[in-house]
């Protein structure tokens, strides 16, 4: 195959920061995909419909004339039924961050308790607003993923009619849950279907792949590698492309996040090609996430064709610079103009 027509993909986990920043990448996601959910977590988290709706303005300002609907989150505390009944037409989800567990988290959620949180998940439950969730605890970097799976089965079990977005899983024992429970959901991310921690850190350190979740063991790659390459009706892709300034990425105190926006649907193709499922694309690019969230299918429809394509060293603008993954490599597959 030498040409290829993606119909309405969503990117179902992206940032997209703010300010100069969210200028120079918000096009470069709304130029390839229909629509995106938008993490919360500014400075401050966006946590009032006063909030949502200013991000989202200024999303589509930044994204000029593009067809790519933000989907907006709130970022989650305690709220009341009264406050989601009027934000509920706003927002796609709330999203839940252990407190500190990554960037700009501090404000999050310090024990995950589901009595404590029940007025709140049930509302949202009864609304039929899903919960996003970055299932990380405080424990040793390699394990925090898999120690979070009890909280995972702990609020599946207690709240059952709601919707839980296991966000950017990268274990096998989070391929395993996810199976398990009929309210369990998950977003898969480009890097984590390529990369072990061997990539990020087994020769040279090489700091624009180093996220969190960390990446894994080469068998949790290939579990997430599996699940998403069969079409399962219950994995979507959410990139995670988490754009840091190029200072604070090649640095001390480097910062967690890969940039994959620009070229995310390129190299998704080749690696569905590479395996023999492209097939299976649509499935987790557009149609699963159209069926969990209650979607509607886009119009927008974006064309590839097989054609060395040298990824940019850097892409700035706005005084931001940024450097995506695959930075000065070749990839197989090239975006159609």
């Amino acid at each position: 195959m030498n040409e290829i027509t993606i119909q309405s993909p969503f990117d179902m986990h992206i940032h997209l920061r703010d300010t100069e920043m969210l200028k120079l990448v918000a096009p470069l996601t709304s130029h390839t995909f229909a629509g995106g959910v938008i993490m919360p977590n500014l400075v401050p988290p966006v946590e009032t419909k006063e909030a949502v709706v200013a991000y989202k303005n200024r999303i589509l300002e930044a994204i000029n004339n593009d067809d790519f609907i933000p989907f907006m989150t709130l970022f989650f505390k305690p709220y009341t039924n009264e406050f989601l009944e009027n934000v509920k037409d706003e927002i796609i989800a709330i999203k839940l961050y252990p407190a500190g567990i990554t960037t700009n988290s501090e404000g999050g959620i310090s024990v995950i308790d589901t009595v404590a949180l029940a007025p709140t998940l049930n509302a949202m439950s009864n609304l039929n607003i899903p919960l996003c969730v970055h299932g990380e605890t405080n424990g040793f970097v390699m394990d925090r993923e898999k120690e979070f799976m009890s909280v995972y089965e702990a609020l599946a079990v207690a709240f059952p009619k709601l919707k839980i977005i296991m966000e950017h899983i990268t274990t096998k024992e989070a391929v395993d849950l996810v199976k398990k429970y009929d309210n369990l959901f998950a977003t898969i991310t480009l890097q984590h279907l390529i990369i072990t921690l061997d990539d990020v850190v087994g020769g040279m350190l090489k700091p624009h792949l180093f996220c969190k979740p960390i990446a894994k063991r080469p068998e949790d790659r290939d579990a997430l590698l599996e699940i998403a390459l069969s079409g399962n009706s219950k994995i979507m892709f959410g990139s995670d492309s988490a754009p840091h300034p190029k200072h604070k990425k090649e640095a001390c105190g480097c910062a967690a996040g890969v940039f994959t926006s620009p070229i995310a649907l390129q190299v998704l193709v080749e690696l569905f090609e590479k395996n023999d499922k492209l097939e299976n694309l649509d499935n987790f690019i557009s149609k699963n996430a159209i069926d969990i969230y209650g979607l509607k299918k886009s119009k927008k429809s974006i064309k590839l064709i097989k054609k060395d394509f040298v990824v940019p060293a850097q892409y700035e603008g706005f005084g931001e610079v940024v450097v995506p993954m695959y930075a000065g490599e070749t990839i197989s597959w090239s975006l159609k103009e």
